[in-house]
Order: C-alpha cells, then structure tokens, then sequence
C-alpha cells in the first residue's frame, strides 16, 4: 500500500544545466522548436505537462515527458507541425511549433519560461532578490522548498533518462546497488506485466528505485500508482498506459519512493513458486 504521497505524473523539474541552453520565452505566441532528425532534444518546461500530438506524426514522432522535461525524438523527417503542452495543475497550453532539419549532433536543451502579466521574466526576478540585498535577506531557492520524496524521484527521472550535462546536482544523494533481479511478482500483482529493478537512489532516510514496466498482454493497459503493493510511500509513473505487447510502447518506468527501508524490504514477499500465475 502507498501511505503518503501518490504522485501520477511526475512534478516539475528545474534544470540549472551549466552547459548551453536555448531560452525561449512564452507569451501566447506558438514557440519554433527545431529537431535534428535522430537526436533526441529535450524542453524544459518546468512544470507537469500532457502532449497533444497530431495524428499525422504517430511513428514519426517519439515523445516522453517526465519530470518537467519533454523529450522529442524525430526518426524521419516531419512537416512543420504544432504540439500542445498542456499544464495539469492550471490547464494553461503552451504551444510549439516544430520542424526538423539535418544534424550532424544533438541540439542543446531548450527551456521554456513563462513571463507574468507585466511581461517580465519571473526566474530573472528571483534571481535578482537571490544575490542582491533586500530588506527580507536572501529569498531560499526553489531545491530548498521541494519535498525530499519530490526532489529525489526527479533526480532518479533525469539520470534514468537525461544526458549527464542537464542533470540538475542533489546535494546529498547517493546511489544504492541493486538486491533485486529478475521480474518483481509481488510489485503489481494484479497486472499482467513484468516489473524489473532498474536502479536506485538514496536521499537520507528515502530511497527511489526506478523500475522498467513491461505489459505482456496483447491488449492495452491502464496503470494506476495504486496497483503498486507494499510498505510504499510514493509512487510515480512516467506513463499511465501500456501499448501492446512488442509495439513501442509496451515499457515505461516507475519511480518508487521508500522511507527508512530499500525497495526489498519493503515488498510483499514472493510466494515459494516464485510467484508464477501461468
């Protein structure tokens, strides 16, 4: 059973990359995004976004937003095309414009920010109350604010799925070895797929372990964070559906959070017969 947080979506990331991102400002106006045709580029958008994605651009296009990041891979090359993100906590939708072009290498990161109503920048605005000096002190940052369980599952996000120069560093995190191997029966015993350990991360008393989902049915299915059994404190899907069995979309990943315990201690032990239901 989860007992705390019950995370669906994965929260907002915020990517101080020391590396060259492009910066591109929302304001009502469609942002052009450029994509090399097989070179993943990622959009940082900062908060918890869905994708609407034209019809025409299935098998053309590979999407995955996790962790506040949007990833977009073009296997061949696309006419100019509009997507929608939308924010699932405001319902605003921010448009992008996209076209490929012939790359040598991958094109940097871009990151989106929204201006206010008056048109300014709100990070600059933070930026300036952080290192100037203003009556109050120094504003704390955005990292101090977010809840360890947060801030360590979005860690996990960007190593499992990031390039290394646009992770964001976690003061104090660790990575853990791995006890687990082989299918985890126990995980999502109501669901006909496989669940396998993929790596794990410590944060003082939390540890997230990122698991890769596999459905064997012919059909598609539908997750949901509260399948997941166990002495669980929360649990983040990078998707909330499984395409068939051998298509594309069969696999996504778990991001588990434990408190005071690793993964295997906290699962539902496996029946003596390894738990097979076949």
């Amino acid at each position: 059973m989860i007992r705390g947080l019950l995370l669906c979506v994965l929260v907002a990331v915020y990517s101080q990359a020391v590396n060259a991102v492009e910066i591109f400002k929302w304001n009502r106006v469609p942002l052009p995004i450029q994509l090399g045709v097989g070179h993943e580029r990622i959009v940082f958008v900062d908060r918890n976004v869905s994708v609407g994605v034209p019809r025409t651009l299935q098998g053309k296009l590979r999407i995955q937003s996790v962790a506040g990041a949007v990833y977009l891979l073009a296997s061949e090359h696309i006419p100019p095309s509009r997507l929608q993100l939308k924010d699932g906590e405001t319902g605003e939708i921010i448009l992008l414009d996209i076209a490929t072009l012939d790359a040598a290498a991958a094109l940097e990161p871009v990151k989106i920010v929204t201006l206010t109503s008056d048109g300014s920048d709100p990070q600059t605005a933070e930026g300036d109350t952080q290192s100037g000096s203003t009556g109050g002190g120094t504003k704390p940052s955005a990292q101090s604010k977010t809840p360890a369980p947060v801030a360590l599952t979005r860690y996990a996000a960007q190593m499992m799925y990031a390039p290394l120069r646009t992770v964001e560093p976690l003061p104090g995190v660790r990575q853990v070895p791995l006890r687990l191997s082989g299918n985890l029966p126990t995980l999502a015993p109501t669901l006909d797929m496989d669940a396998i350990a993929l790596g794990a991360w410590s944060l003082g008393k939390w540890t997230v372990t990122a698991i890769r989902l596999t459905n064997r049915r012919a059909e598609r299915l539908l997750l949901d964070p509260r399948h997941l059994q166990g002495d669980l404190y929360a649990a983040t899907l990078q998707h909330l559906e499984l395409g068939p069995a051998g298509t594309s979309e069969d696999t996504t990943t778990a991001y588990v959070v434990t408190l005071d315990k690793a993964l295997e201690l906290a699962l539902v032990p496996a029946p003596a017969d390894g738990g097979k239901n076949d």
